[in-house]
C-alpha cells in the first residue's frame, strides 16, 4: 500500500500572544497521496499559512506528528529535518521569490547546488525540467526580464527540480491575471498528476477547482475534504 506523500496526525499548533494562546491549529490529521492536488481556503487568521508551514517542516508542531513520505519528522534531528524538506520539499510563494541576479537556469539549479550538487549537473538538472516544462526559451533570461506569469512559472520549476515529492503553493497566482493565473495552475496540476502531491492555498473558488479536493480551514479546524 502507497504511504501519503503528507501526513499530519492530529496536529496542533498553539501560539502565545501575551497570556493568551492561540490554537492555529487545532486536531488537525490530513493526509495528501502521490498525483493529489488538495486546495486549502478559509478566512485569514483561519490557520492556513501555518497548515502550510507546519506540512513543510517550517514550524514544529505544539503536539501530534508530521509524517513525509512515510518518515516520521517528529523523530529527526532539525539537520536530518533540513536535509529532506531540501530533498522532498518545493515551495512556490505569490512573490516568486527568484534572485534577480541570476539567470533562470541558474535560480532553478540553486537549490540542488545548495544541497551539495556540482554546477554542471545542477544546471543540466534546470534545463532538463526547463524542457520538461515548455519553458527552454526562459532558460537565460534575468527576472527582469520576464513578466509575471513567467516568473511564476520558473518558481515552479525551481520548486520542482530534482523531482521533489511534496509541492507547496501559498496564493501562487495572487498577483496574476486570470488568464495567466490558470496557466500557471495547470502547470502546477501537470506536476503533481506526474506523481507528485501539492497542497494549494488560494482564496478563488475558481481556482480550487483545479484540485482534486478542498478543505475549508476555520479557527484551526478542518470543515469538509479532510481524508
Amino acid at each position: 500500500m502507497t504511504a501519503p506523500t503528507l501526513f499530519l496526525d492530529n496536529v496542533t499548533k498553539i501560539h502565545q500572544d501575551g497570556p493568551n494562546h492561540i490554537h492555529a491549529l487545532d486536531s488537525v490529521t490530513l493526509e495528501v497521496m502521490p498525483g493529489e492536488l488538495v486546495a486549502i481556503m478559509g478566512a485569514s487568521g483561519s490557520g492556513k499559512s501555518t497548515l502550510l508551514n507546519v506540512s513543510g517542516t517550517l514550524t514544529t508542531p505544539t503536539s501530534g506528528r508530521v509524517l513525509l513520505g512515510g518518515a516520521d519528522t517528529s523523530e529527526m534531528s532539525p539537520n536530518k529535518i533540513a536535509a529532506l524538506r531540501r530533498q522532498f520539499i518545493g515551495f512556490v510563494f505569490q512573490d516568486f521569490n527568484l534572485l534577480p541576479t541570476l539567470t533562470a537556469t541558474e535560480n532553478i539549479a540553486l537549490p540542488l547546488e545548495l544541497d551539495g550538487m556540482n554546477t554542471r549537473n545542477a544546471r543540466a538538472a534546470a534545463l532538463h525540467t526547463l524542457e520538461e516544462l515548455g519553458l527552454t526559451e526562459l532558460s537565460d533570461r534575468f527576472p527582469s526580464e520576464m513578466s509575471g506569469g513567467q516568473r511564476q512559472r520558473i518558481a515552479i520549476a525551481r520548486a520542482v527540480v530534482g523531482k521533489r515529492q511534496l509541492l507547496l503553493a501559498d496564493e501562487p497566482t495572487g498577483a496574476l491575471d486570470s488568464t495567466t493565473a490558470d496557466d500557471v495552475l495547470e502547470l502546477l496540476v501537470s506536476r503533481v498528476r506526474a506523481g507528485a502531491a501539492g497542497l494549494l492555498v488560494t482564496h478563488e473558488p475558481r481556482l480550487a477547482a483545479y484540485a482534486d479536493r478542498t478543505i475549508y480551514l476555520r479557527d484551526g479546524h478542518i470543515h469538509g475534504g479532510a481524508k
